[in-house]
């Protein structure tokens, strides 16, 4: 872990000669000046990660060797699909990468009545690509070897229309009866936070008829960018890796 880790889309393999990504060249070279010789660490998305070494740097192009496939995973025992209703400026952008850090396994954005940012078309393809670089970057950090799915945007309504089967449907909401705490362990988890102001009515009502359930998280409102990270840890707290089991 203590070699820079980078996130390559095309699919590797033991003992390749590969070209690295432009971005990623220009950010060894150039923000860590890594010379030829230095090791560093690949990955695909696909699992596991390679040990590899820079043959050699020719201007923008840098040739890198890769060592061994290595059977190496960071990913939580829970699968949580993190249903997060579009957040207004730079919000998005925090709670993904701070999401992919604290082990979700997949993001949907959707959009909800009270969404202040509207997405559609081509700037909803856009923003959805930059959140998923926002993603893969999130994983070089953090260590993880599977980049999680950053979804198409679309309706909170239409969204709520999917079946969902074996799976624990949860939303926050301060007056809710049971806590987190309450509930018993889950493997698989949908998670729908709100955008600023929460969830609309119609849409709490909507959500309940398709298994969400209402939980609260302590006494306080949190804020949306709060909400789900504050979700996420608790749930990696009682039924996850922050136990250390």
């Amino acid at each position: 872990m203590n070699s820079p880790r980078f996130y390559c889309r095309e699919p590797l393999a033991p003992g390749a000669h590969i070209d690295l990504p432009e971005p990623v060249a220009r950010h060894a070279v150039r923000v860590l000046r890594l010379p030829p010789g230095a090791t560093l660490t690949l990955f695909d998305g696909r699992g596991g990660e390679y040990e590899a070494h820079i043959e050699r740097i020719e201007r923008e192009r840098v040739v890198v060797a890769l060592g061994a496939w290595q059977n190496i995973e960071r990913e939580s025992s829970l699968a949580i699909t993190l249903v997060q209703a579009l957040q207004a400026g730079e919000k998005m952008d925090f709670t993904i990468q701070k999401a992919v850090e604290l082990g979700v396994a997949d993001i949907v954005p959707v959009e909800s009545r009270r969404s202040v940012t509207r997405l559609a078309g081509e700037r909803a393809n856009k923003r959805v690509a930059h959140w998923q670089g926002v993603a893969a970057s999130a994983c070089e950090q953090c260590g993880r070897n599977q980049v999680p799915v950053v979804a198409p945007v679309e309706a909170l309504d239409r969204w709520l229309g999917r079946p969902a089967d074996g799976v624990l449907r949860l939303m926050l909401a301060p007056g809710a009866e049971v806590s987190l705490a309450d509930l018993p362990p889950a493997r698989n988890v949908q998670l729908l936070i709100g955008a600023e102001g929460g969830l609309d009515p119609q849409e709490v009502i909507a959500a309940r008829q398709v298994g969400f359930q209402a939980v609260r998280l302590g006494p306080r409102i949190l804020r949306t960018e709060t909400a789900g990270l504050a979700a996420l840890a608790a749930m990696q707290a009682l039924w996850g890796d922050f136990k250390g089991e």
